[in-house]
């Protein structure tokens, strides 16, 4: 039997990531929601790019921004994983991470276990 995630750990996931984000980046995404979905948390992340990166954007440097963001949430993806598992009571065994740029989003993918 699974525990669900309620409310309240939903919003304490999105405040948790949007914070090591911030303290990462120097710059938060402006908006953060996590979904629940049997054993999947998915979280949302709006408004996220710091100005370096929209000017790259700008630039048609999507491609570099991606290669850049996504390697450095690798290198941070431990203690993301960390917060969601204690904040859950379960352990993540999967966890990936995506950008978007037309609008400027975020999807955090987890896996918990049963």
């Amino acid at each position: 039997m699974t525990s669900e995630v309620n409310g309240e750990q939903l919003a304490e996931i999105s405040n948790a990531i949007v914070s090591v984000l911030s303290e990462s980046y120097g710059r938060g995404p402006t908006k953060a929601k996590t979904y629940a979905f049997d054993n999947y948390l998915f979280t949302v992340l709006e408004d996220l790019l710091t100005t370096v990166e929209r000017t790259l954007v700008d630039g048609g440097e999507e491609g570099l921004v991606r290669t850049v963001r996504l390697t450095f949430q690798e290198t941070i993806r431990d203690r993301i994983a960390a917060d969601v598992a204690r904040i859950t009571g379960r352990e993540v065994v999967a966890y990936h991470s995506q950008v978007t740029f037309h609008p400027p989003m975020g999807f955090e993918v987890f896996v918990l276990a049963e």
